[in-house]
């Protein structure tokens, strides 16, 4: 089942505040070691959160303040994630390199106000096939997270922009 069915997705929130570098993601001194994202992802948020990855579970959601992605523009810091098998980000704002970054590579980058998402609650993200979505808290209103343009929603339903390009041959039909 893909996280672009009308059901979505459930899973918990993974909270992180405002101002998450790619440094924050994955170290620079692990890239000096290393680019290999299956290697990579054991290390990422390892300075803001020692052993992350090892708390991961399947449908997990990195739920974030404002200017996430800030810093370095590399993209390994979004392949890192999806490596690690994180699908979604939804964040109060993005850095605009990330952003693109992450719709390129087809992570799902939402943003919301979700300042109430705590550590761990789980949350329901649906409204992914049509570009608006939402986020559920239990006994919570939705909170609903910006439009995606119909043609970015293209491109992560291929599962980035290469995928796109090969099966479209162009950019946009």
């Amino acid at each position: 089942m893909s996280m672009f069915d009308s059901a979505g997705i459930e899973g918990r929130a993974r909270r992180f505040g405002s101002d998450v570098s790619t440094d924050y993601i994955i170290s620079s001194r692990r890239k000096k070691e290393t680019i290999d994202t299956d290697v990579l992802k054991k290390h990422i948020f390892e300075d803001i959160d020692p052993g992350f990855f090892g708390t991961l579970k399947p449908n997990d959601i990195i739920v974030a303040g404002a200017n996430f992605g800030c810093g370095s523009a590399m993209e390994i810091a979004v392949t890192v994630l999806l490596s690690a098998g994180i699908r979604v980000v939804v964040a109060e704002g993005f850095a605009r390199t990330f952003l693109r970054n992450a719709f390129n590579n087809g992570l799902v980058a939402l943003t919301a106000d979700v300042g109430a998402v705590a550590e761990g609650e789980l949350i329901n993200l649906s409204g992914l096939n049509t570009g608006n979505a939402t986020v559920r808290r239990a006994g919570e209103r939705e909170i609903v997270c910006e439009a995606i343009p119909v043609f970015m929603l293209d491109i992560l339903k291929k599962g980035g922009l290469v995928p796109y390009m090969k099966a479209n041959k162009r950019f946009i039909e």
